[in-house]
Order: structure tokens, then C-alpha cells, then sequence
């Protein structure tokens, strides 16, 4: 495409392909392949170019879910962690409306990463696929401990970018939408910076690669069928992928609170309250744990969870839209079968998961050997119309059958 003058010389004279006017009267075209153009109508075309990416940019908003409704979807499926689920709202309301307003203003927006940190079995990983799930965009889940630096035995980190490729159907503009957790990433803290925790100095190693990625850069992933001639390699845009990073950080805690006593010695020292634990750490703090400081810093955006009580176990089997009561009830009513837990034997499987340590993950398990029998007997017996569980089937006695020709008037008890 070029400028074009036209020489009266030769006695032909052009006109624009659009408007139809001749040089003579709106001056220089510009000349393509085979059309015309004059200033004005490229004027006009801008201006129309315009509107549409306004347009489209009033449309993404008008798609995108407010920080309130995305809290509210996730109190739907995780129970309890109020605080970061306005911290996570907020900060992909945040990333998406910056995906929306990409090329619009003179303003560049930065990406804010986020790193979730709490104990084993608090929500992190139901957080993030309840997120990735009502936004609708390609997600992956991997884990930090499974990764090593190029040329080592395991998954470097392009793979990551491999299955949020896979997850999108291949197409790179899609997965460069999506969202990437990272789980189990305090395991690659470096002994070198922190020794009572934390691998060798290959987590380093893996710290530094994820940094160019977490950032934005391109990397290559191979495309999915076809042989292996045929699949060439992929570009993805990593500057649009939301990377969410999570970890219990066992032991910063108390790295917090030797930072704080640092602050103050003696009377200058302030008294520890329990608002002080439910502050996010600091940057200083990451980085004393075993964290690189240029890592740290593409996490700007920390959301701390509290370790859930027996109150809150009790609340996860019940009350959520996925809860497990609510699973296993679906399950025997395959069969025919209603179950029915009391509320003691809610709390009995509640504290039998907390002493188990790790958190809401411990329930499925613990329920799922209270149920064993039960769900081996009832298909074959074939005419039970209601199992009942209570605190002694939790502690390992038998569970109460209600056939359809005997049942009998029971107290009133929590349905599933």
C-alpha cells in the first residue's frame, strides 16, 4: 500500500474505491492491490474501527463477572476463607478487565499474580477450579514439586504451558487466556537461603525458569495429533495467563514473628494479638523463607487462608452445592435408598478428619470408610428405604437399616 499521485499528463484521472470522489477533488490516494482509498474515507474507517473496539470493550465488561458475584459463586463451593475470597474476587476482576482494556489508552496495565498461602486441605486448589469453572477459561493444575530445571529428570516448566494448551483444544489464543495453580510451591524453597526447609538448590533452579513465564514471554508447546512431523510447535503468550501460586509455607509464621520482634525490643515491643496473624506477610519474610527475591516479586498479590476448625468441617459435609453428604446421598439413591446423618455423627466425622491433619481432604476419606458397608449391603439386600448413620456408626459400629416393611418412627434428624 502506497501513496499514489496521479500524473494529468496522461489524461486519467482515479477515484476513490469507497466514496466514488476523484483526485481532483479530495487530493492524494492511497493506492492498494487494486482499489483506492482517499483520506478522508481512511479517516472515516478509523473512526469506525474505533467505535467497534469500544464497543467490544463495553461487551467484555458486560460479560465479566463483578468481584461480588464471583464471592458469591465461590461461598457456593468453599466454605469459610472470606478474606481470600475478596482478595482472589477482586484480583482476577482485576486481570480480566486489563485483558478487556488491552490496546485501549495510553496506560499499561500490569499483571498481578497471586499467591495463596494456608495449610494442607484449607481450599486453595477448590478456590482457583471454582474460579477457572464460572469465568469459563482453560485451567491446570500443577504441582511444583514434580518440576526441575532443563535437562534434569521430571517436567520442566514448558509443560505447564503444554496442558493449558491441551485444556484449551489447541488453540494457543484461548489457553492464553486461562489460569495456571501452581500448588506445593514453598517446596521450592532453596535450603541455601533457609535451611530448615525447603530441596536443594535445584528449587532455585526451578524458581528462576518460572520467572520469564509467570512474567510473559512466548513459549513453544507442540501442537496436539497428527504425527509427529506434522505437529509443529505452538506459540503461547504467557503475558495474559493468570498464574495463581499456592503453599502451606509451614514455619513462616514464624519467620513473621521474628521480623516483628526485630521491629521491637523491649517496652517498644507490641503486645501479639490475633489481628497480627491474619496479616499477609511481607515480602522480607518470603524471601527469608527460601523464596528468590524477583520470584516474590511477580506474586504481588498474597491471600492468606485460616486453617479450618471442627465447626467448618461440619459445615463443608452439609452446606456446600458439591458437599459430600450430599455425594453419598446422590450415590444411594441410585439404590432407593435415602441416607440420613445426625448432626452428632457430622461432628464425630469432623473431629475424626481435624485429627487427622489435613484439613477438609481428610473428610472424604473418613466418610467413605463409615459408608463402606453400607454401600456394599444395600445394593444387595435391595429393599432398604433409609440408612441411618449416627456417633456410633462413626466409631465403628453398625449403621441402622430401615426396610420398607419395618420401618419405624425415628427422632428428627439432619437430612442429607
Amino acid at each position: 500500500m502506497s501513496r499514489y499521485y496521479h500524473d494529468p499528463a496522461n489524461g486519467q484521472d482515479l477515484f476513490c474505491s469507497f466514496c466514488g470522489k476523484g483526485e481532483s477533488r479530495v487530493g492524494a490516494l492511497i493506492a492498494g492491490p487494486r482499489a483506492y482509498i482517499c483520506e478522508h474515507c481512511a479517516a472515516d474507517c478509523q473512526r469506525l474501527l474505533d467505535e467497534e473496539l469500544d464497543h467490544g470493550w463495553a461487551q467484555a465488561l458486560a460479560h465479566l463477572p463483578r468481584p461480588r458475584a464471583i464471592h458469591a459463586e465461590l461461598d457456593r463451593y468453599v466454605i469459610g476463607q472470606q478474606k481470600a475470597k475478596k482478595v482472589l474476587a477482586v484480583a482476577v476482576y482485576n486481570h480480566y478487565k486489563r485483558l478487556a482494556a488491552r490496546g485501549r489508552g495510553a496506560t499499561e496495565l500490569a499483571k498481578s499474580n497471586v499467591l495463596l498461602i494456608g495449610p494442607s486441605g484449607s481450599g486453595k486448589t477448590l478456590l482457583v477450579e471454582t474460579l477457572a469453572r464460572q469465568l469459563q477459561v482453560p485451567f491446570v493444575v500443577a504441582d511444583a514439586t514434580s518440576l526441575t530445571e532443563a535437562g534434569y529428570v521430571g517436567e520442566d516448566v514448558e509443560s505447564i504451558v503444554q496442558r493449558l494448551l491441551e485444556a484449551a483444544g489447541g488453540d494457543p489464543d484461548l489457553a492464553g487466556r486461562g489460569i495456571v495453580y501452581i500448588d506445593e510451591v514453598d517446596k521450592l524453597a532453596s535450603r541455601s537461603r533457609s535451611p530448615g526447609h525447603g530441596r536443594d538448590v535445584s528449587g532455585e533452579g526451578v524458581q528462576q525458569a518460572l520467572l520469564k513465564m509467570v512474567e510473559g514471554s512466548l513459549v513453544k508447546a507442540p501442537a496436539r495429533g497428527g504425527s509427529a512431523v506434522a505437529r509443529q510447535p505452538v506459540q503461547v503468550d504467557t503475558r495474559e495467563i493468570l498464574f495463581i501460586c499456592g503453599g502451606a509455607f509451614q514455619g513462616l509464621g514464624e519467620l513473621m514473628k521474628q521480623r516483628r520482634s526485630r521491629a521491637g525490643i523491649g517496652f517498644s515491643a507490641a503486645p501479639e494479638t490475633p489481628e497480627m496473624h491474619a496479616h499477609s506477610p511481607e515480602p522480607a519474610d518470603l524471601t527469608a523463607y527460601g523464596l528468590i527475591p524477583e520470584f516474590v516479586g511477580r506474586l504481588p498479590v498474597v491471600a492468606m487462608l485460616e486453617e479450618l476448625d471442627e465447626a467448618a468441617l461440619v459445615r463443608i459435609l452439609t452446606e456446600p452445592r458439591n458437599a459430600l453428604v450430599k455425594q453419598y446421598a446422590a450415590l444411594l439413591q441410585a439404590d432407593d435408598c435415602e441416607l440420613l446423618v445426625t448432626d452428632q455423627a457430622l461432628h464425630a466425622l469432623a473431629a475424626r478428619a481435624l485429627a487427622r491433619g489435613t484439613g477438609a481432604r481428610g473428610l472424604r476419606s473418613v466418610l467413605e470408610a463409615v459408608l463402606l458397608e453400607p454401600m456394599f449391603r444395600v445394593p444387595e439386600l435391595g429393599d432398604v428405604e433409609r440408612l441411618v448413620i449416627d456417633e456410633a456408626t462413626v466409631a465403628g459400629g453398625k449403621p441402622t437399616y430401615q426396610r420398607r416393611e419395618a420401618r419405624k418412627a425415628e427422632p428428627r434428624r439432619r437430612r442429607a
